[in-house]
């Protein structure tokens, strides 16, 4: 049952953060409006259960045309909603039409049913089935893609999506959502809740939804998987990181410093899964530390719009604030601020890149994510040293590992504790591999087959002989 609460309508402000500027306000639902988008939700999974692979991957495909078609509006407007570089923004919605395509593609064959001989002389079945509609809670730093990788597996599903995206990015939020229309969708079968975190909880409870899923920080998904738990309902959570980059003697040392950097400064720091933590083997960590120093400081700082800029504002002027005080902070642990890290002053939420030194494995900074553009960087006397620090972490989100050297790759393979790892390249989702962590990073898994699994009911047919 709902009830008035007073903080369940309130103004959402949108604002570029490279100038500080206003750029809108959204009227947040109240209760009745929510009950609504609900009550339309579930109206539309009444009929969208029924209806054929063929429309579902129709839908798809129309809709990696709009994303492509419309690439450069989108892109612009993420980068004035969230401050990401304007060629990164590109990726991102290119990405996005990517694994529309994929899942119309490679998707339908991922429901086909599994039959077992039973001992009786029988058979059995397992079949995949639509649940209803799903909660996604979804955050700012990749507004299109952390949204698209639930609502592609969503729609071929034949289940139904409700977004509750972040405040800072209402306008992403509301034209994502005309897009599924313009595609062909349903009305209902994709909607913003347009809402503080306040009612979320009331959401959850209610019981036309039937599952949530959360990418976001570690208190919001304690706070979701909490109240999923309560009422018995199915949660995916794909939580902070910060991710290991180990650089061993046998890597390209080239590209490991040009990738080790922009690891770092990839949308403007903020990326769950990009290293945080550079971790180098002794004999190299000299020459490695000199010019990956050297490069971090050279990074082109500017307008997000240029093509050639490189580090953009932070999100807001309220996450650059947490990480300037999480250098400060650093620095009273003792650990050493080799350069940056400092704010800039000018309008918007813009820092100077930064780098950290001499990080004690059990301070707050040794386990804490940093989101924003300041790195840590560690010597490791061994491959063992290596993979101790790697793993003096909450969080199992992704790592990174650099070498040419295949015992080496079989033990990191198997002894970082993450839900990825990836070989000599920018650690990343692929639209074909599952994707999620471990430990406090959360659980369950997106993309791939197993993303389009999470939210469906894995039903068996027994038929005895």
């Amino acid at each position: 049952m709902w009830e008035r609460d007073p903080r369940s309508f309130r103004l959402i402000t949108t604002t570029n953060p490279a100038t500080g500027e206003t750029i809108a306000e959204y009227e947040t639902l109240d209760e009745n409006g929510i009950d609504r988008k609900l009550e339309q939700a579930s109206r539309a999974y009444s009929d969208w259960k029924h209806s054929p692979m063929e429309r579902r991957t129709e839908l798809l495909n129309a809709l990696g045309d709009l994303y492509e078609d419309n690439e450069e509006e989108l892109a612009r407007l993420a980068v004035t909603e969230m401050g990401k570089p304007i060629t990164q923004a590109r990726g991102e919605v290119g990405k996005c039409a990517s694994l529309f395509r994929y899942y119309a593609k490679e998707g339908p064959p991922m429901l086909d049913s599994r039959f077992w001989d039973l001992s009786d002389g029988g058979r059995a079945e397992a079949r995949w089935l639509p649940q209803g509609p799903v909660l996604a809670v979804m955050p700012w730093n990749f507004p299109y893609w952390q949204v698209v990788r639930f609502l592609a597996p969503t729609i071929l599903a034949g289940n139904v999506g409700v977004l509750k995206h972040a405040s800072i990015v209402q306008g992403v939020a509301k034209r994502m959502e005309e897009l599924v229309l313009e595609a062909g969708g349903p009305e209902g079968l994709f909607q913003n809740l347009c809402v503080s975190s306040d009612p979320i909880g009331k959401v959850i409870d209610d019981p036309r939804i039937v599952a949530a899923t959360l990418t976001g920080s570690e208190g919001a998904g304690s706070a979701v998987a909490e109240r999923a738990g309560k009422n018995l309902k199915k949660v995916v959570l794909e939580l902070g990181g910060t991710d290991p980059f180990i650089v061993m003697p046998s890597a390209d040392l080239d590209q490991a410093v040009k990738d080790a950097v922009f690891a770092r400064i990839q949308n403007n720091g903020q990326s769950c899964i990009c290293g945080k933590r550079t971790i180098v083997h002794a004999d190299i960590y000299e020459e490695f530390s000199d010019r990956f120093i050297t490069a971090l400081k050279d990074v082109k700082l500017g307008d997000p719009m240029n093509d050639d800029t490189e580090l953009g504002p932070l999100s807001s002027e309220g996450q650059r604030d947490t990480v300037l005080d999480q250098v400060k902070k650093a620095q009273e642990e003792g650990c050493t601020l080799v350069f940056g890290g400092e704010k800039i002053d000018r309008p918007g939420a813009w820092m100077t890149a930064g780098l950290l030194t001499d990080v004690p494995l059990a301070s707050d900074t040794g386990t804490d994510e940093i989101f924003g553009p300041v790195g840590q960087l560690y010597k490791a006397k061994d491959i063992d040293e290596a993979t101790t620090i790697a793993n003096a972490i909450p969080y199992g989100l992704g790592s990174a590992v650099w070498t040419n050297d295949e015992d080496e790759k079989e033990h990191f393979a198997n002894a970082i504790e993450a839900g990825m790892t990836t070989f000599n390249a920018v650690n990343g989702s692929r639209i074909e591999a599952p994707f999620g962590g471990i430990k406090r990073s959360g659980h369950g898994r997106e993309l791939a087959d197993f993303g389009l699994h999470e939210f469906m009911n894995l039903k068996t047919l027994v038929h005895p002989a």
